[in-house]
């Protein structure tokens, strides 16, 4: 037999180790863009320009990219891309309370997006605490994210306006309209005013509201909503009827309670959300009153919660994956190109019927 050449041997090796097999496709182990741009039949400046977030690349493209850097397992450096000034591929999302499914689905659902297009997404709540925003925002700085996603409402226009001058940001569930940001929500107040309708179409007269307090603008806007909605239907507004609560759960239910005690002639109660709404019957049943029979309950988000609890809610629901992916899109747009035009993106919410509302008298 001929003697064969040491170093072509070497070679032959090295590539064979190069490879394993994978649900019977060979996957590079040690893959780099080369491997990239070959698997998806684009040039390695494609696979750059993907990487780095720079140049003119089609979605289709891109997600064909980032689909194949997934496959192939590839892991660039996020320190090095950070010393470097390059993209980290990370997001930051800061959201007031993941207890509140409405934002835990917000953000399942923004995580989703964000895995699709090639970036993680670092998750911080405030709990609604001034000092513990502050110290999410530095977080996000140290981690060098390529941007941030802002769904809490103690985040005011000046601490916005001074993030927006280190990286883009990206407002979901709620706006500041004199503030030139990208934002995602839903019509709030065309939602609280399809909520009191329903509920006056069904033969109330004496509704009130249990409301987050005036940090929360969507809170507001949805009152807003009710109030014209009792206008236009000839009921009398009554300030005494809205009540606002912290967001926690028991001062919620204890603001419920309240509410019944002082005000037996009750017979619906529109909460700004599907929380507050589980923490009314709650209260109502404490009480012994039953839902719908003495007391009609509709919520706002339409969140799993909404199908599971007894009875089923009535409730207005918001778009939740629609705004998610629009928004990680928006972000991604701006990390992309910082001038592109800013956008406020309003969405149209949907009146979903289940059991706990019921006609006046009737169980």
């Amino acid at each position: 037999m001929r003697n064969v050449p040491l170093l072509w041997l070497k070679r032959k090796q090295e590539s064979f180790k190069r490879y394993k097999v994978a649900a019977g496709n060979e996957v590079p182990m040690n893959t780099t863009i080369y491997d990239i741009a070959q698997r998806a039949e684009v040039s390695i400046a494609t696979v750059s320009k993907v990487m780095n977030g720079n140049g003119r690349i089609s979605t289709r493209t891109r997600t064909k990219v980032v689909r194949i850097m997934h496959e192939l397992g590839y892991e660039p450096s996020m320190v090095a891309s950070a010393l470097t000034g390059k993209q980290t591929f990370t997001l930051g999302l800061l959201i007031p309370d993941l207890a509140n499914p409405f934002f835990a689905e917000i953000a399942r659902n923004i995580e989703d997006r964000a895995h699709e297009m090639g970036f993680s997404v670092i998750i911080c709540s405030t709990d609604n605490k001034p000092e513990r925003t502050q110290r999410n925002i530095r977080f996000f700085k140290q981690k060098r994210v390529d941007g941030v996603i802002i769904g809490t409402g103690d985040v005011d226009a000046a601490t916005i306006t001074g993030l927006l001058k280190s990286m883009p940001v990206v407002l979901i569930a709620r706006d500041i309209p004199t503030l030139a940001v990208d934002a995602v929500r839903v019509d709030d107040f065309l939602g609280g005013r399809m909520a009191a309708a329903h509920l006056l179409e069904s033969g109330h007269r004496c509704i009130a509201v249990v409301a987050e307090d005036e940090l929360f603008v969507s809170s507001n806007e949805r009152v807003r909503g009710y109030r014209a909605a009792l206008e236009e239907a000839g009921v009398s507004y009554d300030p005494g009827l809205v009540v606002q609560v912290i967001p926690n759960p028991e001062s919620a239910k204890a603001a419920a309670a309240e509410l019944l005690e002082a005000r037996p002639d009750l017979t619906a109660i529109f909460t700004c959300n599907d929380l507050l709404a589980t923490l009314v019957i709650q209260a109502a049943r404490e009480r012994g009153l039953s839902v719908p029979g003495d007391l009609s309950v509709i919520g706002f988000d339409n969140t799993l919660h909404a199908s599971i609890v007894y009875p089923a809610l009535t409730t207005i629901a918001q778009p939740t994956e629609d705004m998610s992916r629009q928004v990680v899109d928006l972000l991604l747009g701006k990390i992309n190109d910082p001038n592109v035009t800013t956008q406020k993106v309003i969405m149209l919410p949907e009146l979903i019927t289940r059991s706990s509302v019921g006609a006046v008298g009737k169980e």
